[in-house]
């Protein structure tokens, strides 16, 4: 029998201290301190680890809040009666009053840096392992079995050299490395051959993302200079995002649409 399961039986038989509870409450408050304690004494990496922990955490939390407080959107102001008559144009108009709400701007751009999209494909078939690498032997006996080959399609960029054979543990086949997908632009109806400028999100996850896998659902960025795409303010637009709608590796090349 497991340990664990020895400590469920003796307390199922004999309960716990009567001040169990006590004991774990003060155990979580005094963690706190601990914590605190450790965080101003590490320095070097740990410290910086712990720094950038408790910053996200904190952030988080303040996000959290601001969530919850009232959102300040356009509300109508209370029908206060005019005195005098109201010209032709206005009578139909509603009165509001702006609250402090965060712009659509803003938000728009806290779900990008979340990796929250309106894509084509909301949700895809998730991609097992097994399927994703191919296990190589190497060795004089063939029995190391710690080098994986990538079976799906991959981007490396264009200044991307290989590691030596011996330290190489994911092996990318040229033959499967795309440089350019078919993009479709969703409201010009138009496709175009563009160049692929790097690899934002994979589906299935940040190890695919880190090594440039494509898969259908994968986020990609791609050069669209060549469109004249213009932002409100008149500048040219260089990066978009587009998503990818094919198995690339089935069917020897990328098709995309484009996020707009």
């Amino acid at each position: 029998m497991a340990q664990g399961d020895y400590m469920d039986e003796h307390k199922k038989k004999y309960g716990r201290r009567f001040d169990h509870d006590e004991r774990e409450r003060k155990k979580k408050a005094r963690d706190v301190h601990k914590h605190s304690k450790m965080a101003q004494k590490s320095i070097g990496i740990k410290g910086k680890m712990i720094a950038k922990k408790n910053y996200s955490e904190k952030a988080l939390m303040k996000r959290t809040l601001k969530m919850h407080e009232e959102s300040l959107s356009r509300r109508k102001a209370d029908e206060n009666v005019d005195e005098g008559a109201l010209p032709a144009y206005l009578i139909d108009r509603e009165k509001t009053s702006r609250a402090k709400v965060l712009s659509n701007t803003i938000k728009q751009k806290r779900k990008e840096k979340a990796g929250k999209w309106e894509v084509p494909l909301p949700k895809v078939r998730p991609v097992a392992e097994e399927e994703m690498f191919r296990v190589i032997r190497s060795g004089k006996r063939k029995t190391k079995q710690w080098k994986r080959m990538v079976t799906k399609a991959t981007f490396v960029g264009p200044g991307f050299t290989r590691k030596p054979p011996k330290y190489e543990r994911f092996i990318r086949p040229s033959g499967l490395r795309f440089t350019k997908a078919h993009v479709t632009h969703p409201e010009l109806k138009c496709t175009f051959c563009l160049e692929i400028i790097g690899i934002k999100k994979n589906p299935n996850g940040p190890m695919y993302t880190s090594l440039g896998v494509m898969t259908r659902g994968t986020i990609i960025e791609v050069n669209v200079s060549e469109l004249g795409l213009v932002t409100p303010s008149g500048k040219v637009v260089w990066g978009k995002y587009a998503q990818v709608t094919n198995n690339p590796e089935l069917d020897g090349c990328i098709n995309a649409v484009l996020l707009v």
